[in-house]
């Protein structure tokens, strides 16, 4: 069989690595999951750290480097070397850094853990800076803005930043419809989208089966679909117009949602600046005051 030709640059690499995900195994879509999320990690990290970060065996990382054309991982490496010489710090860098500011500790008290894991959301928030386009921005923005009505959904863990839009986007004035789960007719309920209509989807993995059939289907209809997830690989990225991917990180008790807020509230603004058409000092209103 003949070898295929090697992605000369990262950027190349990662075409070809959503081109090729749907048709990999699963241990191979881990791989491409770690790949794609953790960049700078991958550029300095020795195969076994970064295998025993994935939870895969270092040598199906050998064996993924070659199946895409290299002779070995290091090969493929390389292209995130390089990469990184002009990238910003990575998660674990900043994380390191800002511990050193708040002074983390190790010991087990509860100030401990406030300040290990403000460490982590800052540095999650630090990263939305270079990890979200301000194009994606203004399209959603505008997405939102033309749209009769907007369509939400996020389930489980996801389920927060739903509910924080649907309370700014309807203060905005706009016409917002909660695909709720409960008694199951989310999926009944998106099937009365109009064609002018919007999809915000949220979910991270392991991703709600009821929110990926909804963006499936939803997007077979046509419409306008921003999602908020993890990855430019994950189920409902395939399907949306805009897609924010916002990696998640382990932590020691469990993953943060600080990012995607963050990322929610700068949508809603973004929309009130155009809504109101002040883009130096737009206001959300609330209940108990205009």
């Amino acid at each position: 069989m003949e070898k295929p030709v090697a992605p000369a640059d990262y950027e190349e690499l990662i075409r070809v690595i959503h081109e090729r995900y749907d048709v990999m195994s699963k241990g191979y879509q881990s791989i491409a999951l770690y790949l794609t999320q953790n960049p700078n990690d991958v550029a300095v990290r020795s195969v076994n750290a970064i295998a025993e970060r994935c939870g895969v065996h270092a040598s199906n990382f050998v064996r993924f480097a070659q199946a895409l054309g290299y002779t070995g991982f290091k090969d493929l490496q390389r292209l995130f070397q390089k990469r990184l010489s002009t990238a910003a710090p990575g998660f674990e860098a900043r994380v390191k850094a800002l511990e050193g500011e708040l002074g983390a500790r190790d010991d087990q008290s509860g100030d401990s853990f406030l300040r290990n894991l403000v460490a982590r959301d800052v540095a999650s928030l630090q990263a939305l800076l270079s990890d979200v386009a301000p194009d994606d921005l203004t399209r959603a923005a505008e997405f939102l803005e033309k749209a009769d009505a907007i369509y939400l959904i996020g389930q489980l863990r996801s389920a927060p930043v739903v509910d924080l839009l649907r309370y700014v986007l309807t203060m905005l004035g706009k016409r917002c419809v909660l695909l709720d789960p409960s008694g199951g007719l989310a999926t009944h309920m998106a099937r009365t989208i109009g064609a002018g209509d919007v999809l915000v989807a949220v979910s991270f993995r392991f991703y709600a089966t009821e929110v990926v059939n909804v963006v499936e289907n939803v997007s077979a209809k046509g419409n306008t679909i921003i999602a908020i997830t993890d990855s430019t690989l994950s189920p409902l990225a395939k399907n949306a117009d805009v897609v924010f991917a916002v990696p998640e990180h382990e932590y020691t008790f469990s993953r943060s949602l600080a990012a995607p807020m963050c990322l929610a509230q700068a949508l809603t603004v973004a929309l009130a600046a155009r809504l109101q058409n002040n883009a130096n000092d737009p206001r959300i209103p609330t209940v108990t005051g205009r």
